[in-house]
């Protein structure tokens, strides 16, 4: 693992809903394992998707990939405050970043709501009512769709008009990110009111790059967390439609 300059590094990014992954302290750790061990976290879902993952870096053309689930050490609260508040702009300086659909197994990306398939995601692959994944499709340049096989099914650009009758973003939006657009707080909020994050605080965590603002992460906080997301908000914007929310 290394620390390079977002800034100036050329590099690949990963936006996945989370299964059964590999940590920091497992992908660290792989060679020291025991052979049973090691050969259980290689089969892992997770761990095949990670090299999946780099292989396609690879074939792009890139030295560098970033995933989040083993590139961030968890057990360190200053690390993991750092790499959430900086998150946004990781995604955004990213040269590409791939959007893994594990749920779409045909070779096309789903071109109408299909509530029979995803029963459980409003008709839509999982990916599209995840809290994490809505700052995953805005602030990279290009996005890149593969299926659970790792088809490629399209990207970002030429899926404007699909992705934004999915998620109710405007195509400027999709094609440029946030930059320069006169967007009420309410609106952006609107993105998320549907999305779905494990932690509950995470609902809030997730959405601080959207806006622009930090604060320090307090796992246990529960719905605190998005009171202080609304103050640090305020800090920054008159906007009065944030207390719609």
């Amino acid at each position: 693992m290394k620390e390079h300059d977002d800034k100036t590094k050329r590099y690949a990014i990963l936006s996945h809903r989370w299964k059964e992954e590999i940590n920091y302290e497992e992908m660290t750790g792989l060679m020291k394992m025991g052979e049973e061990e090691r050969k259980e976290v290689k089969q892992r879902h997770g761990y095949q998707k990670i090299i999946k993952s780099c292989e396609q870096a690879m074939e792009d053309g890139y030295e560098w990939l970033w995933v989040d689930t083993c590139c961030i050490n968890k057990r360190s609260s200053a690390e993991l405050s750092e790499a959430i508040n900086s998150m946004y702009r990781w995604y955004q300086n990213a040269q590409v970043c791939y959007a893994y659909l594990n749920d779409v197994g045909k070779s096309t990306f789903p071109s109408r709501e299909d509530n029979k398939k995803f029963s459980e995601s409003n008709g839509w692959p999982e990916w599209f009512v995840r809290g994490w994944t809505l700052q995953e499709l805005i602030a990279p340049k290009e996005v890149q769709f593969f299926n659970k096989d790792w088809v490629h099914i399209g990207n970002k650009r030429q899926l404007e008009p699909t992705l934004e009758r999915t998620t109710r973003i405007p195509r400027g939006v999709l094609r440029s990110g946030l930059a320069g657009k006169r967007l009420s707080v309410a609106q952006i909020m609107s993105w998320a009111a549907e999305r779905r994050t494990t932690r509950v605080e995470d609902r809030a965590y997730s959405l601080m790059g959207l806006f622009g603002v930090n604060m320090p992460m307090l796992y246990g906080e529960g719905k605190k967390a998005f009171q202080r997301l609304q103050l640090e908000i305020l800090r920054t914007s008159s906007d009065q439609s944030i207390f719609a929310w």
